[in-house]
Formats: C-alpha cells, structure tokens, sequence
C-alpha cells in the first residue's frame, strides 16, 4: 500500500526540509501552474531518470489529482525509494494552500 500525505502535512514537511516534491504532470500543466518548491520529472521520464533520486531521501510525488502520482509512488517503492502520494494533487494544493494559483 502506497503512502499518502496531505496538501497540508506536505507543506509543512517542504518547510522544514524534510521531503523533496517531485512533480510528475506534462511539460504543459506545469507551465500553467507549479509549486516553487518542486522537482519537475514528467511521469514518463520517471525510469530513465532514476539516477537523480536518491534512497536516503523522503519523496512527495505530486500530479494534477492524485492518479498518475499513485502509478509512479508504486514503481519508486518499488525500486526501493521512500515515496508518499500527494492526496489531491496540485488541484489540492490550490485550493487549501496557495488560493491565487491558477487552477485547471
């Protein structure tokens, strides 16, 4: 069962250092809106891109709704990465975190 945090918990834990994000959605989506503290690595290029990931390191993994970030949390666990789904994705995160962010 793959891990999940909230829009809220993650903010905190992006505070405080604690966890990378990696945002998984297309090269479109991010230009219409992003979290500044994210990685962007769209979902298809996750496996040939394994090398920036580190085992030693907490991951958020964030997409629109929740989804495609699901699918790619169960193939870095397991690859052996510590990862956690963002519930509700970056809709989320627009609507109970950053209110001015551009929604689609």
């Amino acid at each position: 069962m793959i891990k999940q945090i909230s829009v809220r918990e993650l903010n905190d834990e992006l505070s405080l250092g604690e966890i990378r994000l990696i945002d998984v959605r297309e090269d479109d989506e991010v230009a219409i809106c992003s979290v500044d503290k994210s990685t962007h690595v769209p979902m298809n290029k996750i496996p040939s891109s394994l090398d920036q990931f580190d085992k030693n390191t907490k991951y958020a993994i964030m997409c629109h709704s929740g989804v495609r970030s699901h699918n790619v949390c169960f193939y870095l666990h397991n690859q052996g990465f510590d990862v956690v789904n963002v519930q509700g994705g970056i809709h989320e995160w627009a609507q109970v975190i950053d209110k001015t962010m551009k929604m689609y």
